[in-house]
């Protein structure tokens, strides 16, 4: 049974592409998630370049340090930038880094580009416009600051909605930091608290030339079909740029989606030809060396052992390449394989719901208790997003039992005094072994809103090497270490009574959280 065939019917209409030759130096199966770069472009790398980072505060000083380290380029995609002390730290390395670029007499060519979401950097008198501003006004020909705003958001739905509350018809939730060659991929926001207390997930890729290119090509797409913050807080659309809100819609999202499409298939077209190469290079490869030398086989790259596979979700434009590789993920996952699935607001969609209640594969899923839920404490409405959140865990717990899919299925709430929960993602541990070959990381949280209304991106990371398999493996123990196991008896609690109006009223609204 071939992956490749279970997403034909998904596919959207075609886009011609070369196809890369058969080759023999990666042979089908050489590793089974091969099937994955008929959608979107393979970037082979060592293993040496990915490093998981476990803490808050190790992603924020990684973010400062790269950020004064640039040379060429930052590109920092998030759905908000923060107003706090930490985050005016940011701010303030931008601003040096940008300062030393314009002194260099070498390299006066820094360009800033951040990508944030329209309705959610707008909250407020002070938000994430006001932060930036200055960085604007100062280095105008070196920043530029994309405010996306969905399309499905306009008209009286827009004038009518209030502010917070207009988030939940859709987002720019993408969230990837970018410094020269070096990638950061999270699920965490430009914010306090995803810098002190609040859990995420955290991977580097340093020196990824191509990934960095793809990502920065990414988000100038987005940013092409986004606001663009003037230096006197008000926005408007490039020239000849079709309107998100005012335009006319669908003309909006197929230009969106060529855009961006252009961009997944530009990338795919140019890593085949590259991995061509790579292979009728190789042919002769032992022969040069020989001639060349030692100081030449000593700039050789070493020989990819990961592989990086970009996965992008965005409905309102048509793109659904992350949901079809998550959904074939879980269908294909055989009889005694684990897959460890965490997310920070457990929501999902009816059809991976199906997928895990009906293959084969051992799952243990971990999601966040009421305390460590993101809106525990929030005031009005959002206060009893939590018992939302824990009435849909029953119901699907509830359907697990019935099921008799316990041992098959387990499910575990983080729960960390002090602390919020944010992680996403999936480790994939084939039949008999003992660490993880593939993780899925970035901003999608596998329910409704990330499927269908908002803008993700996270990647595949395929690898052979034990040594990155064993540092994957100790990320997902440190936060399963941090959970209990989910019985019948936890819904019984105190803490975990769902009031009749949020049970009559979380059916209707679950769509938009």
């Amino acid at each position: 049974r071939s992956s490749w065939l279970l997403l034909a019917p998904l596919l959207t209409p075609p886009v011609p592409v070369i196809t890369a030759p058969p080759c023999s130096l990666c042979p089908e199966g050489a590793h089974r998630f091969q099937w994955i770069r008929n959608l979107v472009p393979e970037f082979g790398i060592s293993s040496s370049h990915v490093k998981v980072l476990s803490s808050p505060a190790e992603f924020y000083e990684l973010l400062k340090v790269q950020i004064k380290a640039a040379k060429q380029r930052v590109v920092m995609a998030s759905l908000y930038l923060g107003t706090g002390l930490l985050e005016q730290e940011l701010v303030y390395c931008l601003e040096e880094t940008l300062e030393k670029s314009l002194q260099a007499k070498d390299s006066p060519d820094l360009r800033v580009s951040i990508l944030l979401d329209y309705t959610r950097g707008s909250r407020g008198r002070k938000n994430s416009r006001t932060m930036l501003i200055p960085l604007l006004q100062r280095f105008p020909e070196q920043v530029r600051v994309s405010l996306f705003h969905t399309p499905n958001l306009r008209g009286l739905l827009r004038l009518l909605i209030p502010e917070r509350f207009n988030e939940t018809i859709g987002l720019q939730h993408i969230k990837v930091y970018l410094f020269d060659d070096n990638v950061i991929l999270s699920g965490a926001n430009l914010s306090d608290l995803y810098f002190t207390n609040r859990q995420d997930r955290y991977v580097l890729l340093r020196d990824s030339p191509e990934i960095a290119d793809f990502f920065t090509e990414l988000v100038d797409a987005i940013g092409d079909v986004s606001l663009q913050l003037q230096q006197d807080d008000t926005v408007q659309m490039m020239e000849g740029m079709v309107h998100p809100y005012q335009g006319d819609k669908v003309a909006y999202c197929e230009i969106a989606n060529r855009r961006i499409m252009e961009v997944i298939n530009s990338a795919r077209t140019r890593q085949e030809l590259l991995h061509a190469k790579t292979f009728h290079s190789s042919q002769t490869g032992s022969s040069l060396l020989s001639q060349q030398g030692s100081q030449a086989s000593g700039s050789l790259k070493p020989e990819p052992d990961t592989w990086i596979y970009p996965l992008i979700q965005m409905k309102p434009f048509g793109i659904q390449i992350d949901e079809m590789v998550t959904e074939t993920l879980l269908t294909e996952a055989e009889r005694d394989a684990r897959i460890y699935l965490t997310t920070g607001y457990f929501n999902l969609t009816q059809a991976y719901m199906d997928l895990i209640l009906g293959t084969r594969a051992e799952y243990r899923i971990l999601l966040a208790s009421p305390e460590v839920n993101g809106f525990f404490g929030a005031k009005g409405v959002a206060g009893a997003i939590p018992a939302a959140y824990v009435y849909i865990e029953h119901q699907f717990y509830s359907e697990v039992c019935y099921l008799q899919q316990q041992e098959r299925v387990q499910v575990q709430e983080y729960s960390r005094a002090g602390w919020t929960f944010h992680a996403k993602g999936l480790w994939l541990y084939l039949a008999g072994s003992d660490l993880p070959c593939l993780t899925l990381i970035g901003s999608p949280n596998f329910g409704y809103r990330s499927v269908h209304r908002d803008l993700e991106a996270q990647v595949a990371i395929v690898t052979e090497n034990k040594a990155l398999q064993q540092q994957l493996h100790q990320e997902q123990e440190q936060l399963y270490l941090c959970s209990g196991v989910v019985s019948t008896s936890t819904f019984e609690q105190p803490n975990r009574y769902v009031k009749l109006w949020v049970k009559l009223v979380t059916p209707l609204i679950k769509n938009f959280f």
